[in-house]
């Protein structure tokens, strides 16, 4: 006979229907707590079990049914493998096992698992339900000795009637769990292969009179004022009565009635206050169960949100208004327990997407534990709710719709969004149900689409591969690209369109997200927008010799694996927030600012509330130095409107001018304190030429005593002896090779020239297919030939060059130009004329090592954190300091990192303040190593990277290639590319003593002329 885990028309066995997720309580008081451990109906069975792993299900001895078992603890929730048992998979698309549906592989890895549990005499006289929230992927059940049953899918709750089963005293549970059934070929999405019982496992204590299943709705009059609330039970055959009552926000009862005799109620509510992921108010309905005696038997809460979702004449809308998902796709992961979340990285998870101006989640691509529900009830996040399905592997045999289009999968289809909804409808801040993800088209859509709208017609279905929405009610794209994205908007779809996935986060990255949100803005039949995806996937683990890491696909010895493509998130695996989620957060700020010259002119993008109770903050500049700080109220402005804030500039000292607003709340959220900060903007007021400073009385003051350069040729260098210092250059290749100051090393490693930069995630194609073969890595410089000499009281060196690859018919002409000035500074001029390629590179600059010791940089750009020309909306012009580490962002694979876009001077110190000053004649992007490209390059970790022993590696360049999101997404886009054409750029290197300011230095420059700063 099969086995049922090897056959897809057994779904289960002794498993009870799918309920709403709620918890009885013993009394009102109680149960307006929701506190789930003050319940005397809940008793949690986490925490240590026994465990045993086998390579296949057959190896598991039978007397682990009947008798407790001598096997070391594991700890539940949690999948083994992150506790020693058995390995970890990544794959994107592939099956990790042959694929011969609905047969998983021989070796199934397999856990057994027991505990005992204590029950009380008095217990006995209660219907007792055991709880799994998520086994993968096949669970089997046994307590004391008798089979209860089976279930599938690993992330739909399962439930078991043990009453039966049970007895007074110790109480045996036994279960089995296969890592591979055949709904295995249902749940191939994007992650880890892991196998356990990875959610909370309860036993539940239900008095025989008690509410079985409960579904509540809302729904609006035609002004969208006062509201009808429906309740529908289903009851035990011992219930008499069932009662309601709904209170407000602060216990205060708001209505209240008796369910009829088909345990229904409807009752009109007047003006309450409506649901939104910016107001997610929430009332509390109490459901008192009464026997057939009238005594109250439980009392179960049900937290209620008034809200409406609707789609009319092809707008999707909630409470009657436009609705727009700003939203990221986010998979159950944690970097320490794999696909096993506890409730407070859940909860951190939710209170980073509010913080960062995310108003919605797409469960990518199953559904989440219940408590993660009742979070974005509770913090408003609007959640497009998937169902577990992705049978994303038959794509690699070439036939994506091979178990989609069969009926003999239907059952097994159908189940599972009936599961889901069943469960999770009386959330409100579910919008929209999704049937799964990248499964193709076949018989079963349908199916499921007609049983999600019978269990619930009050929300819209999504599923991306119904591509034009025959069946579903909006129409979904992947990554569409920003010219495609307008050809939407202009001819738009009868039905709401959304892109529930866009822009790949993997790595150093996204890039473009403020253009791609500019075209969302445009377009109002497009509504709605998730990144993917949230965080990487990275596990941590350690070395042999137990440094500690993320890894990713192919560390474990896993074959086949995708790499790092699980690396991918806004948020890196320990839930540190990147570069990308800044940007995210400042491309979806809830009120735009702009500046007319005499005004600010506010833009409220809020949906559902009034931009109040906003401030903003006022901070004027000068050289990138604050001089002058206010705050002004943003006044109410109703969702969607403007405003104008009248502001005259305080009299500010010449330089360049700029003003910094910054958007923050006055008071404290129950996701962010009084004063967090919704997003910042920078505005150029003016440019006034500022006093011009002596340069010479800043650098040292020993240059008064100065008469004229020196040059002497030694060991094949040209010494230039400047003040306090001997700056040297090769005289066979022209460069700039040492720099000797005050008697200490400065500069350590040549100035070079130089078209690439480590590739980032988003340029592995560039890479290979454009880069690689043009060898841009290996090109290197042959110099033809040098010339110097002393005049105006400065030494000349002209060096003329040609960069060029290895038995490729291409190159540069490069002219480099120094100019010694007697003060200690070194002017640099760099041109090319290329011949050959004229396609993209990563950047056109140089790069030269400067001495370790000068490890702390001060410059005036936009930061204070990495920022690149397709993501720089998060990074403020200004003047910032950090140490070279803090520069450069610790991505779990190794790559380009630390650029800093519009900077107008850059100054590498020791901690005393001596060190190197470059200031450009245009702004540069300028970034800082502690190791060398080569080094990163060639690292796949973060512990691969060797810090160099003596030179900090400083990056000036005169273009840098944008992001993009070109893993998986948007090519970087025209505006930010950088090909190889003519060019000329210009700085100035200036050594600095202790006491010099690097700003004052770089006016003595002309650095705020607006013209030559060099």
């Amino acid at each position: 006979m099969t086995q049922p885990w090897a056959d897809q028309s057994r779904l289960h066995s002794g498993r009870l229907p799918a309920r709403a997720s709620f918890v009885g309580y013993p009394d009102a008081t109680t149960a307006c707590t929701l506190q789930r451990g003050l319940s005397d109906q809940w008793l949690s069975l986490d925490g240590e079990w026994r465990f045993a792993f086998h390579d296949r299900p057959d190896l598991v001895p039978d007397a682990f049914w009947s008798a407790p078992q001598d096997w070391p603890a594991i700890t539940v929730p949690g999948i083994w493998q992150t506790q020693g048992y058995g390995r970890l998979q990544y794959t994107d698309e592939e099956f990790p096992f042959p694929v011969d549906p609905p047969n998983p592989p021989a070796d199934n890895p397999t856990g057994a698992y027991q505990r005992t549990f204590h029950l009380e005499p008095e217990d006995l006289d209660r219907h007792i339900v055991l709880r799994f929230d998520g086994a993968e992927s096949f669970l089997e059940v046994a307590v004391n000795g008798r089979p209860v049953g089976f279930s599938k899918g690993s992330r739909l709750t399962a439930e078991f009637d043990v009453t039966d089963h049970v007895q007074a005293g110790e109480n045996l549970l036994s279960v089995r769990v296969l890592q591979f059934c055949d709904g295995s070929y249902l749940e191939d999405q994007d992650m880890w292969w892991a196998g356990g019982i990875t959610r909370p496992v309860t036993l539940l204590l239900r008095p025989h009179a008690r509410l079985d299943d409960l579904v509540v709705r809302t729904t609006f009059d035609d002004a969208y004022r006062d509201a009808t609330l429906s309740l529908s039970a289903q009851c035990s055959d011992e219930v008499g009565a069932l009662g309601w009552t709904l209170l407000d926000a602060d216990g205060a009862p708001v209505a209240s009635g008796q369910c009829g005799d088909d345990w229904t109620a409807n009752a009109t509510i007047t003006t309450p206050r409506q649901w939104s992921a910016e107001d997610p108010y929430l009332y509390t309905l109490l459901l008192s169960v009464h026997d057939r005696s009238g005594t109250v038997t439980e009392v179960v809460p049900q937290r209620v949100g008034f809200r409406q979702v609707e789609i009319r004449d092809g707008e999707l809308l909630l409470n009657g208004r436009h609705l727009v998902l700003h939203g990221v796709n986010r998979h159950d992961h944690d970097d320490h327990d794999g696909r096993a979340v506890g409730l407070a990285r859940m909860e951190r998870d939710v209170v980073l997407m509010k913080q960062h101006n995310i108003n919605a989640v797409r469960t990518s691509h199953y559904p989440n534990d219940p408590r993660f529900y009742e979070l974005c009830d509770r913090y408003g996040l609007f959640v497009l709710a998937e169902t577990d399905l992705e049978c994303h592997g038959f794509a690699v045999v070439g036939d994506l719709s091979r178990i989609t289009d069969d009926p003999s999968w239907q059952d097994a289809y159908v189940d599972r969004i009936e599961r889901h909804v069943r469960a999770q409808r009386n959330h409100a801040c579910i919008v929209m149900w999704s049937l799964g993800n990248e499964s193709g088209y076949g018989v079963n859509i349908p199916a499921m689409y007609a049983r999600c709208r019978d269990l619930d017609p009050t929300r819209p279905v999504h599923y991306e591969e119904d591509r034009d929405a025959e069946v579903v009610d909006v129409v979904s794209t992947m990554y569409s690209r920003i010219p495609q994205l307008n050809d939407f908007g202009e001819h738009p779809h009868p039905k709401p369109r959304i892109l529930c996935e866009y822009a790949h986060a993997m790595g150093n990255g996204p890039g473009g997200l403020w253009e791609y949100q500019q075209v969302i803005d445009r377009w109002p039949s497009i509504q709605g927008h998730f990144v993917w995806e949230w965080c990487d996937h990275g596990i941590l683990t350690t070395t042999a010799d137990g440094t500690p890491f993320h890894a990713y696909g192919g560390d474990f010895g896993d074959v086949p694996n995708n790499g790092n493509f699980c690396i991918d998130g806004l948020v890196l695996p320990d839930q540190t927030t990147s570069p990308g989620l800044l940007e995210y957060k400042q491309v979806l700020c809830p009120l735009r600012v702009e500046w007319d010259g005499a005004q600010l002119l506010l833009a409220s993008r809020f949906q559902f509330t009034a931009a109040g109770g906003l401030e903003l903050a006022l901070e004027w500049l000068v050289d990138g130095t604050p001089v002058a700080a206010s705050a002004v109220d943003v006044p109410s402005i109703e969702p969607g409107g403007t405003a104008a804030v009248p502001l005259a500039p305080p009299v500010l000292p010449d330089g360049e001018q700029l003003l910094t607003v910054r958007v923050r709340r006055r008071a404290a959220t129950p996701w962010a304190p009084a004063g967090h900060e919704l997003g910042a903007f920078s505005f150029a007021l003016a440019v006034l030429p500022a006093t011009p400073v002596v340069l010479p009385a800043v650098i040292s003051p020993s240059t008064r005593r100065r008469n004229r350069l020196s040059t002497v040729l030694r060991d094949g260098l040209l010494e230039v002896t400047v003040a306090d210092g001997v700056v040297a250059f090769d005289r066979v290749n022209g460069r700039l090779a040492r720099w000797v100051q005050s008697g200490r090393e400065l500069v350590t490693e040549p100035l070079a020239f130089h078209l690439t930069k480590p590739v980032i995630d988003n340029h592995r194609t560039l890479a290979e297919t454009l880069w690689e073969p043009n060898r841009l890595r290996e090109a290197t410089e042959r110099c033809l030939g040098v010339e110097w000499r002393v005049g105006d009281g400065s030494v000349l060196i002209e060096a003329e060059s040609r960069f060029a690859p290895p038995d490729r018919p291409w190159g540069v002409d490069l002219r480099t130009r120094y100019e010694v000035r007697p003060d200690g500074a070194v002017v640099v001029e760099l041109s090319g004329e290329p011949d050959g390629y004229r396609d993209l590179v990563q950047a056109i600059g140089v790069d030269i090592g400067v001495a370790r010791p000068f490890r702390h940089s001060t410059y005036y750009g936009r930061g204070p954190g990495e920022n690149y020309p397709d993501s720089q909306q998060a990074a403020l012009l200004g003047r910032y300091d950090a140490d070279v580490d803090h520069l450069n962002v610790d991505y779990v694979v190794p790559q380009d990192t630390g650029n800093r876009c519009d900077v107008r001077w850059f100054a590498l110190r020791d901690r005393l303040g001596a060190g190197l000053l470059v200031a450009g004649e245009e702004p540069l992007d300028v970034s800082a190593w502690p190791w060398t490209g080569r080094v990163i390059e060639a690292a796949r970790h973060r512990h691969d990277l060797v810090e160099d022993p003596r030179s900090i590696t400083l990056n000036l360049d005169h273009r840098v290639l944008g992001l993009g999101s070109h893993s998986w997404g948007q090519e970087v886009l025209d505006s930010h590319r950088v090909r190889l054409e003519p060019f000329r750029f210009a700085f100035t290197l200036v050594p600095l003593t202790g006491d010099a300011d690097p700003g004052v230095v770089w006016r003595g420059l002309g650095g705020t002329d607006g013209g030559r700063r060099c």
